[in-house]
């Protein structure tokens, strides 16, 4: 079975994620086949890719509603292409059977690659569409609303998006906490981006038409499960339309949402807006490391607002804030210490056993906090009288705290926790 379907899959793209144009598209088709393959890839009018993963119960049911309504409107102008991530329950063997019922449906297997948002955009190199696309396969994305997208990018706009947000839209059963993340990541995309979010209602849709020529050319390099960012921060949309659509719960399979798409979402807004500097720093700064740095520091965090409470509070023993705060930061060091040093740097910390070494990164790692500390004491006094007028002494103490957390990784990292004796 594998080696008869796998004749008729669609060889998955490589190089950048780059999105050729129109002419380019049919050259490519063209080169090295007869004329009869020439003619089965002409340029279509639409290109619909559907990602997938662990979908093979869906598959069939969304490729029939599909087929059966964009025959209405442009039958044999259009292809449904799928790109599904080698799921585990072979989504893709199943829509690989179904291209004899629908011959407009394509599918490409995905062996070396993960990722939605990739997924999207391998699809969007192998189609032909002058007008490209992508919806879900978990019948979240009412199929109907794919018409109306459509036409409004048939009409002229350059993208077509449909939202939750704007009139016809909404969400069928999600819970306050669903809600409140989602409208969420919408204020903080408005305050860190606002001229990509603040074009559409509802940023984190997964449910567009682009036409091809507003996204061809530039490099992609989107995050997550989101690519609308992507599209618009990158590509030359200049009119948008939006449909309102009500997101549906799903009705098989599971859901693949996780807090890990808030988290991509905010550092592709952060990608977006520094224009390639975040990229950057990614690569010179350790982010495994720096992760388990951040939780170290979580736990002294906890040590420190504890020991401040009970040393400074006016309920309490009442002491002088800056007392307070040196005494509460020095019980917080050696608790991140020794947290640090058979977690964070262990691969390096066990290269230089014995109480000595030890002593001596503990020190090194003293003197680095110690110089952080100050300047942690410096913001707190700063932001607590001058920015808060002398109240919220925890909040500013946790600002504090966050602003020196990355000098302390990054000092240690350097200087404390690398080996500088051999046998």
């Amino acid at each position: 079975m594998d080696m008869t379907y796998s004749q008729t899959l669609l060889p998955t793209p490589n190089g950048p994620l780059q999105i050729s144009s129109i002419q380019e598209a049919r050259l490519v088709q063209s080169v090295g086949v007869g004329s009869e393959a020439t003619l089965e890839s002409r340029v279509k009018q639409f290109s619909l890719v559907i990602p997938t993963f662990n979908e093979s119960r869906n598959v069939e049911k969304i490729v029939s509603q599909l087929t059966s309504l964009l025959d209405q409107v442009i039958s044999g102008d259009y292809e449904l292409i799928l790109v599904d991530d080698n799921s585990p329950d072979r989504t893709w063997e199943v829509a690989q059977a179904l291209t004899r019922t629908y011959p407009q449906l394509k599918v490409m297997r995905r062996q070396h690659e993960r990722g939605l948002s990739s997924a999207v955009i391998r699809g969007w190199q192998a189609a032909c569409g002058e007008i490209l696309g992508v919806m879900d396969a978990d019948l979240q994305h009412p199929p109907e609303i794919l018409l109306e997208l459509l036409m409004q990018v048939q009409q002229g706009s350059d993208l077509a998006v449909a939202s939750r947000h704007v009139e016809g839209g909404g969400v069928s059963e999600w819970s306050l906490v669903r809600r409140f993340l989602s409208r969420g990541a919408q204020v903080l995309g408005l305050l860190i981006l606002p001229n990509v979010v603040g074009r559409v209602s509802d940023p984190m849709s997964g449910y567009f038409l682009i036409r091809r020529s507003a996204i061809a050319g530039p490099k992609l390099n989107p995050m997550g499960y989101k690519i609308l960012l992507e599209v618009i921060g990158r590509g030359r949309v200049r009119e948008i339309a939006e449909v309102g659509y009500v997101f549906q719960e799903r009705q098989t399979g599971k859901s693949k949402v996780t807090w890990r798409q808030y988290v991509d979402y905010l550092l592709h807004l952060g990608r977006l807006r520094s224009r390639g500097r975040i990229a950057r720093l990614r690569r010179r700064l350790p982010i495994g490391r720096f992760i388990r740095f951040g939780i170290v520091g979580l736990s002294g965090v906890f040590v420190d607002m504890a020991l401040l409470y009970l040393l400074s509070d006016p309920s309490t023993l009442a002491w002088g804030l800056t007392r307070s705060k040196i005494l509460a930061a020095e019980a917080a060091i050696l608790n991140n210490f020794f947290w640090n040093d058979a977690w964070t740097f262990a691969d390096i910390s066990k290269r230089q056993q014995g109480w000595g070494p030890r002593f001596k990164r503990f020190l090194k790692f003293n003197l680095i906090c110690l110089a952080g500390l100050i300047l942690n004491v410096l913001l707190l006094n700063l932001i607590f009288n001058l920015f808060f007028g002398g109240q919220y002494r925890y909040l500013a103490n946790l600002i504090a705290i966050a602003l020196v957390t990355l000098w302390n990784f990054w000092i240690n990292y350097k200087l404390n926790w690398r080996v500088t004796q051999t046998k």
